[in-house]
């Protein structure tokens, strides 16, 4: 039988791949313990999985640096969670900034209230290195103003965006600032308090290094979103009308335990292996991948001359090649794993000039190593080549 080839996975943007074994394990032996409904029965391994649920609801306050842990507040991602906060926030006649760097997660309702007449946004820009200018977002903030929301770093080209600025902007002006940290979260340290921000939209399957199908929303206090699900909370089950009261406020029906057991192992697993030290070891194949390729001709790269305030993410082009096609060489010829196309941000490539094909990612994940990188950089300077003759 012949042996299938590794894949070389750098689509870590995408969802981590492969899950670290502690967290597969963790997941198994805790789900087979403790997989009940929490909180909805009187017996006690109902009482125990609530228990544990609450404890990573406080691991979960204590890593993003929260107020309280009933304030966590579990979604299915980090998309789910930026519904509920813009939709949740938003209201008839109000006004919001955010910028031409974001996920679709966020542009999408911003569109669809203010198709709906509700209400109305403006999108800072970003230059020619990737980043917004806080400065911006200060000038675009009005009277109406209900909430700035941002992503902690683009997902298409990897820059860290200067946050703590734009926190200290809203504060100033007493305007709720919402964070998308599904790029960030498990790379770069990321603390509510000092950050000022109002709330944090997170998700479990990429460098939190969870299983797909838990995220969610920690909210700081004076942080309210309407709810936009009413349901069973096992809690206040005589009333007819859902409770105010977090984390029930937010959340209907029975919470994904096994995704919350997975996200609890992840942060263990970030935690263990430090931020910093993540952090560093991705930036070394990005950077050793952008080295090798930088100088071929036929290489186009978008926002990576200087990879500072950056995590491992790469995006480029090759010339007169579609980049579905540049992906799918790299996958078949060279079992290089990547993600092509707009990336669900398609304002980012509209800005870069590479839309509407946009073009392929490479990302790199904390389990990648420097053959990786190395393999990726061949294939690459393989595919230049074939495009130079």
């Amino acid at each position: 039988m012949s042996r299938i080839p590794r894949i070389v996975y750098l689509d870590n943007a995408a969802t981590s791949f492969p899950k670290p074994r502690a967290v597969l394990d963790e997941m198994m032996d805790t789900y087979s313990r403790l997989g009940v409904s929490p909180g909805r029965g009187s017996y006690d391994l109902a009482a125990e999985c609530e228990t544990y649920v609450y404890e990573v609801r406080r691991r979960v306050n204590d890593f993003f640096r929260g107020d309280r842990p009933e304030r966590v507040v579990f979604f299915h991602n980090s998309t789910d969670a930026l519904n509920t906060a813009i939709l949740g926030l938003a209201s008839p006649g109000s006004h919001v900034v955010s910028s031409r760097l974001e996920h679709n997660s966020v542009l999408r309702p911003l569109h669809h209230l203010r198709d709906r007449g509700l209400i109305s946004f403006d999108l800072v820009p970003f230059d020619g290195r990737g980043f917004i200018d806080p400065d911006d977002v200060a000038k675009a903030i009005k009277p109406a103003t209900s909430f700035v929301v941002l992503n902690h770093v683009s997902n298409v080209l990897g820059t860290i965006q200067p946050v703590s600025d734009v926190g200290r902007m809203c504060a100033e002006r007493e305007v709720p600032f919402i964070l998308d940290v599904s790029q960030s979260a498990g790379v770069v340290p990321i603390d509510m308090r000092t950050m000022q921000v109002s709330a944090v939209a997170f998700t479990g399957h990429k460098s939190l290094m969870g299983p797909t199908g838990i995220g969610g929303l920690v909210l700081r206090d004076g942080v309210d979103p309407k709810p936009l699900r009413f349901g069973g909370t096992g809690f206040e089950s005589w009333s007819p009308v859902h409770p105010e009261n977090y984390p029930y406020r937010l959340e209907a029906g029975t919470l994904n335990v096994l995704g919350i057991i997975g996200l609890n192992a992840g942060l263990r697993y970030v935690t263990q292996r430090g931020l910093g030290a993540i952090h560093e070891h991705e930036m070394s194949l990005v950077h050793a991948l952008r080295d090798r390729i930088t100088s071929l001709d036929a290489v186009l790269l978008y926002c990576a001359e200087n990879l500072h305030n950056h995590v491992a993410l790469l995006t480029c082009n090759i010339r007169d090649l579609d980049p579905d096609d540049f992906s799918a060489i790299l996958d078949g010829d060279f079992n290089v794993a990547t993600r092509s196309g707009l990336h669900c941000a398609p304002l980012v490539h509209e800005d870069l000039g590479t839309s509407p094909r946009g073009s392929v990612r490479f990302s790199f994940g904390p389990l990648n190593s420097l053959d990786d990188a190395s393999a990726a950089a061949n294939a690459v300077a393989a595919i230049a080549g074939l495009r130079s003759q």
